[in-house]
């Protein structure tokens, strides 16, 4: 068995979503990690996934993780599948109710010590966990492996600071929202909080922006990405880790921020088309969207 290019370390999470009008979407696949390896496919690669599955995971869903990534860094559980109700309020406020007792392995799981070996060797890594668990995953990997560290939501508060700044000279490219940044660093402006974490030791950040696309910086220069428009916004969930995954990706292909950026920004656009994990795209769409942004930038 070949050995993926690039990994994605994060979670496998069911969805069963309840619309403002009472209309439902069951048993959508959806988590972060998924999300961001759905990045990669966009990008014509077959990225491994590191994560934990559940004991009931339906034969479907099950087929489709195998169809798009190399599922030997999943590991099986005792337990049922990790599931949740995603209520979601006209506002835009959304709630989550677990439907199932036993959470942490899905969260917390697999540990470094259980990737598999083929793993070890891959160009990238994207990992969705804490500070201290990147710098425990990096450890596992080869030193000439690039990462992207995209931190955890619930992590990104002002008491995690300290460790999150500890954390970013250790990797090779940082992604936050810009709501998540702002909670650690209480600024607002995107501007300062890019500069905030280069002072910081950060070597490349790619600040998530929504509908205002993103902000991509080194040192050297920073660069604004648009937001892909597309005919239909579906559902906004997962779009930030696809662009993580996909940004990964096209910095390991090209070295350029703006070309990464393209790549990221691209990916996310279909991710916003659907409900749940992205199918790979149309091809021909994928490259007509990544040449109008080119042709924006006058390239």
């Amino acid at each position: 068995m070949t050995s993926p290019t690039v990994v994605a370390v994060g979670g496998i999470f069911i969805d069963d979503i309840v619309y403002p009008d009472g209309r439902t979407s069951m048993e959508i696949l959806g988590g972060g990690g998924v999300h961001a390896a759905a990045g990669m496919i966009v990008w014509d690669e077959r990225p491994g996934l590191v994560a934990t599955i559940g004991n009931d995971i339906s034969p479907a869903l099950l087929a489709r993780l195998r169809r798009d990534f190399d599922m030997q860094g999943v590991l099986d559980v005792p337990y049922p599948q990790m599931r949740a109700w995603q209520l979601f309020e006209w506002n835009g406020k959304r709630t989550e109710i677990y439907r199932v007792d036993v959470i942490a392995p899905f969260m917390d799981d697999p540990q470094p010590e259980q990737m598999p070996a083929s793993y070890r060797d891959a160009v990238g890594a994207h990992i969705l966990r804490s500070g201290e668990e990147f710098i425990t995953f990096k450890q596992r990997f080869s030193p000439q492996t690039v990462f992207l560290w995209e931190p955890e939501q619930a992590y990104m508060v002002a008491e995690n600071r300290a460790e999150f700044v500890r954390t970013l000279p250790e990797t090779d490219i940082v992604s936050p929202n810009l709501l998540e940044a702002s909670l650690v660093y209480g600024l607002t402006d995107p501007h300062q909080l890019i500069d905030a974490m280069l002072n910081d030791g950060a070597k490349i950040v790619a600040l998530r922006m929504g509908d205002r696309g993103s902000l991509v910086a080194s040192r050297e220069q920073c660069v604004e990405i648009p937001a892909v428009p597309v005919p239909t916004i579906i559902d906004q969930t997962g779009a930030g880790n696809t662009y993580s995954g996909a940004f990964l990706v096209g910095w390991l292909r090209t070295r350029d921020l703006r070309l990464a950026g393209y790549h990221a920004a691209v990916a996310a656009s279909f991710a916003l088309e659907v409900v749940g994990v992205l199918n790979p795209p149309d091809k021909q769409v994928r490259d007509e969207r990544y040449q109008r942004l080119l042709s924006q930038a006058g390239g």
